[in-house]
């Protein structure tokens, strides 16, 4: 069927097609709303793409998402910076947040797992040692690990905790309420809340 459409057209499905969470018939009525808006939404729109590829970073200090060196929660004076929540990724940053959750974060870029060849040195977690051995000495109190409950985000848990245990701070994770290989992403607020308020001791023994 698409065949019939003029090449750039099809050129645009096929983009959106690649998006996540999105099929065929989705990517066709996006395009199809986009031949439909004003040359003012569509350029607002390409706009926005192109300023996402040439403005938008990784947070220096944590690794969420900025548009400058540090991110907007680690400049916030009003922050909570005793406690630093441990997520894999930056989009989870923002279902904490959702949570109530308002002191600082760390992104680890991933998690451990050995069938996709991830290791620890592929993620963020030595960055996380010193930063908890150099700037949050004396402020962090506690590290909550928030990672999903899966077992390559418990396995993960596990090494953090083992590799911070010297540093002599609380260690906790969110309890799992949450089904065993699930993903925060999907978790809705309410399950998420009570987790980080059940949170408990992780002993890495």
């Amino acid at each position: 069927m698409t065949d019939t459409y003029p090449e750039s057209l099809r050129r645009l499905i096929a983009a959106f097609s690649r998006l996540p969470g999105i099929g065929p018939k989705s990517a066709q009525r996006l395009a199809f709303f986009l031949i439909k808006s004003t040359p003012d939404e569509a350029g607002e729109l390409a706009r926005s793409l192109t300023e996402i590829k040439e403005k938008i970073r990784l947070c220096s200090d944590c690794g969420f998402y900025a548009d400058k060196e540090r991110c907007a929660v680690c400049t916030d004076p009003a922050r909570d910076r005793s406690t630093l929540c441990v997520v894999e990724r930056p989009q989870d940053v923002l279902i904490i947040e959702k949570a109530g959750y308002r002191g600082l974060y760390h992104v680890l870029g991933g998690s451990i797992s050995p069938m996709k060849g991830v290791g620890p040195e592929d993620l963020s977690i030595e960055t996380l040692v010193e930063r908890l051995r150099g700037k949050g000495q004396g402020m962090i109190r506690e590290v909550i690990l928030a990672t999903n409950p899966s077992l390559d985000g418990e396995a993960t848990a596990l090494y953090i905790a083992r590799k911070i245990r010297p540093l002599g701070l609380r260690t906790t994770i969110i309890a799992r309420g949450l089904p065993l290989g699930g993903d925060l992403e999907f978790t809705d607020e309410g399950t998420l809340t009570q987790a980080l308020e059940g949170r408990r001791d992780f002993l890495a023994d």
